[in-house]
């Protein structure tokens, strides 16, 4: 019978090496003094542990990695609520507020709804004098010339006077729309501006134009980026701008604004009215704001309101209209 193996010397070494350090924490003293005691291998085998040791520095490490990495995703967090704040907000499409306002055009003024044209007399009462005839007025009272009229032999008997009563429909274009004051009459847009550069930049948001017409020149001369470097264009076709516009109807320090703003852009103010067209998207949203309010009054129909008056303030990065005043129709 053969002899049995010896069980080898280094793996029962390791295994009481092993024991021990479950049974008694090892501090650097022991583990050096326990190093002297090993073998080669045992004592590269402890060399490999203590260097997998976790240090002071590597805590401290950590710990500062940790921080950076949490203050790194913060700071990106509020870059990205910062960045959707700036963001325009998608305004919804609102449906368009259409006001068919009944208008007499060019129909002379009365308090009947007849089809016969007024007399010559009437007409003459009604129209307002030109320049030319007012000059003429002037000068016959001054010089006492008496006017002849030369009439002809006949029978029939000449008379001026019409028996028509005239067009009871309020001004504006002709048709036979519900009794509403329009909304060039109706509206008052008020602006809050201490200075050019600050109205100009709200004319700008809300995509109003500035015009001037009359003065012996033919068309209109408009100007826009008022804020930035303002721009003129020309148009001889006056009677094809359909945008609600408004004319000052009183003296403002605005009114000097708007006209420092066309000499900017090259347009001439002299003699001529001042005007400020509104887009058609505005003139809806005012619109809204206008019914929206009388409704909180209790008007609910646009036919009840005789003026409303609107101011723009800073809303946001930019501005909004809102109602100030309203008045309403006995």
């Amino acid at each position: 019978m053969g002899k049995a193996a010896s069980p080898d010397p280094d793996s029962s070494q390791v295994a009481v090496l092993d024991a021990e350090e479950l049974a008694d924490v090892a501090t650097p003293e022991k583990s050096e003094k326990k190093a002297q005691e090993l073998t080669p291998v045992q004592a590269k085998r402890l060399e490999e542990r203590e260097k997998l040791r976790t240090s002071k520095f590597d805590a401290v490490s950590s710990f500062f990695m940790a921080t950076i990495l949490f203050l790194g995703t913060f700071v990106f967090m509020l870059f990205v609520v910062w960045l959707t704040m700036r963001m325009p907000e998608r305004v919804k499409p609102i449906a368009p507020i259409i006001e068919n306002a009944a208008g007499r055009a060019d129909n002379a003024e009365g308090f009947e709804r007849d089809f016969e044209p007024p007399g010559a007399e009437e007409v003459e009462e009604l129209m307002e004098p030109t320049l030319q005839d007012t000059i003429e007025a002037v000068t016959d009272a001054v010089s006492s010339v008496a006017a002849s009229l030369d009439t002809m032999n006949t029978n029939a008997t000449a008379s001026t006077s019409g028996t028509g009563k005239g067009d009871s429909r309020p001004p504006g274009p002709e048709g036979e729309g519900e009794d509403i004051v329009p909304r060039f009459e109706r509206w008052q847009l008020n602006f809050s501006a201490k200075g050019i550069k600050p109205y100009a930049q709200q004319l700008d948001f809300y995509e109003i134009e500035l015009g001037s017409v009359g003065g012996g020149v033919q068309g209109v001369d408009y100007a826009t980026n008022l804020s930035t470097r303002p721009k003129s264009r020309h148009s001889d076709d006056s009677a094809g701008e359909k945008r609600l516009y408004f004319m000052w109807a009183t003296a403002s320090p605005l009114k000097d604004f708007d006209i420092q703003l066309l000499t900017q852009a090259g347009v001439k103010t002299g003699g001529r009215s001042i005007l400020k067209f509104i887009p058609p998207n505005l003139e809806n949203q005012l619109a809204h704001i206008e019914l929206e309010y009388a409704a909180s009054k209790g008007h609910k129909s646009v036919t009840e309101i005789a003026k409303t008056v609107f101011v723009s303030k800073p809303e946001g990065s930019g501005y909004a209209f809102e109602v100030t005043e309203q008045r309403y129709r006995k």
